[in-house]
């Protein structure tokens, strides 16, 4: 339990942080979830989610909930997935 005046709005400002977080960082794993699904319908309708996934991966990483860095690697390796699909087709 918080002992100061600031301790405890510490605790209030973390909790309210925490819960953004963990919102955006569900939020992204279901667009990805989507995406992986739009791709074993069609690559076209992949094509059309990737766009979308890629946003919010941008929107995470400039908010700082991911790193840009993992942002970038997870963007590549969608990317990549999407045109070995396309390949396929």
């Amino acid at each position: 339990m918080a002992n100061s005046r600031s301790a405890e709005k510490r605790v209030r400002v973390s909790a309210k942080k925490r819960a953004r977080n963990v919102s955006i960082r569900s939020a992204l794993k279901t667009s990805i979830k989507r995406f992986d699904r739009a791709l074993t319908e069609s690559p076209q309708a992949g094509e059309g989610q990737l766009v979308k996934t890629i946003k919010s991966l941008d929107m995470a990483a400039a908010k700082g909930i991911i790193h840009k860095n993992a942002a970038a690697r997870q963007k590549s390796r969608l990317t990549k997935r999407l045109a070995k699909a396309q390949a396929q087709a």
